[in-house]
């Protein structure tokens, strides 16, 4: 085995308790590993090609990773390159990882990173950081100082986010939600994120081109539903934020000019990956009259379906579940059917065909957006690196 020199130099730089960020799919499973090696006393000589180097009495290794890393043995075949069998180390997805908080004197690889705000994922993280040697790997390190309050805590920085909260935070007053005015003591944050971060250089080649495609909406229903606050699919009365801008999405994404866009690019592109959101989007999707040439195929909450090995293919994939974990050299195209209200989910979903063994030099992304407001609040707060606020877009909209 032989790391890249810029892997070897983030393997140096790397400590108890860092971030390892790279981008996606930049080979930060093969980089952890290596730390891990040698932490456990192995020989830096293998890791530039030389002779394996068995460790004895190393820590026991706990990866907590996808659900779909997991299920499709990814990090088995990385492992396999230590000589370490998969009996020998215990992967599990972040869904289950609070059965392993009362874990001790271990060694810990936490992936795709999961520890934003302060949830029982959080707090289990947390937990485990305080008893255990670990490392956390992402693409996405974090768009605000809030990000981080997990791993500060789990460095011993902070007590727990009220200290965090209490040293840097200074909220909006007089506001119906929670909304951060200006953070204080920034100068020692910047430190902290600094001691932590591990940033790993990228050789890939590759070019993302992006590009946006306008498509229609149907305008009278839509401003139907902003004035009277009614929703035509249930027909009573919209009750809250998430509601109203679910029943806008809905009628923006259901307009045929989208299905229209999909057909023209499949044209260039004849294997192509769609990340949608909504049933409904996978249901109009399915029923588009493509070529009969074409296979379809999904990735979602109901079928786990492989992508297609034909000449021509569709991929169905719904962002929450698989916006991360896997990937395509088979495809330089990914259609945004709608758009995600998280930027880090967007990125995400961007790299599972941008790897470092593509066989494409250009990659394209087709995003496809109306001139509705509610598609242009998302653009804009995407274009930020922020995530989407239903109840600002909805409290913005109330009638004087």
């Amino acid at each position: 085995m032989k790391l890249y020199d810029d892997q070897i130099d983030a393997v140096k730089r790397m400590k108890n308790g860092c971030i390892l960020c790279g981008d996606v799919g930049s080979g930060k499973s093969i980089t952890s590993l290596s730390y891990y090696y040698i932490c456990q006393g192995g020989s830096w000589d293998f890791l530039r090609g030389g002779k394996f180097k068995k460790i004895p009495n190393r820590k026991p290794l706990y990866i907590i990773t996808t659900a779909k890393k997991r299920d499709d043995l990814e990090w088995e075949k990385e492992l396999a390159r230590f000589l370490i069998k998969d009996t020998e180390v215990t992967i599990d997805s972040w869904n289950n990882i609070k059965k392993y908080s009362d874990i001790k004197g271990t060694f810990f690889i936490f992936d795709e990173q999961r520890v934003v705000g302060y949830g029982v994922w959080s707090k289990s993280f947390i937990k485990i950081a305080h008893n255990n040697d670990w490392i956390l790997l992402t693409a996405t390190p974090g768009d605000k100082w809030e990000d981080y309050i997990p791993v500060f805590i789990a460095n011993g920085f902070y007590r727990n986010k009220t200290d965090f909260v209490d040293q840097h935070i200074v909220y909006s007053p007089f506001l119906p939600y929670q909304k951060v005015d200006r953070y204080i003591g920034t100068g020692r944050l910047v430190r902290l994120r600094r001691s932590i971060l591990v940033n790993m250089d990228d050789r890939r080649q590759t070019i993302q081109h992006h590009e946006n495609i306008s498509v229609d909406y149907d305008k009278t229903k839509y401003f139907y539903v902003r004035r009277e606050r009614w929703n035509p699919y249930t027909d009573e009365p919209i009750k809250n934020a998430t509601e109203f801008c679910n029943t806008l999405r809905r009628i923006v994404n259901e307009d045929e000019s989208r299905q229209t866009a999909v057909l023209e690019i499949i044209e260039k592109h004849p294997r192509v990956i769609i990340f949608y959101n909504y049933d409904y989007e996978l249901d109009i999707l399915l029923n588009i009259a493509y070529n009969n040439a074409i296979e379809v195929a999904q990735w979602n909450g109901h079928k786990h379906q492989p992508i297609p090995d034909t000449e021509s293919w569709m991929y169905l994939v719904q962002y929450t579940a698989g916006s991360e974990g896997w990937n395509c050299i088979h495809t330089d195209t990914i259609i945004f059917f709608s758009q995600s209200y998280s930027y880090k989910v967007m990125v995400q979903a961007a790299g599972r065909i941008d790897r470092l063994n593509t066989p494409y030099k250009d990659l394209y992304y087709y995003h496809l957006k109306s001139r509705s407001d509610i598609d242009r609040a998302i653009s804009k707060a995407l274009s930020n690196k922020k995530k989407f606020n239903e109840e600002k877009f909805y409290i913005d909209r109330l009638p004087n």
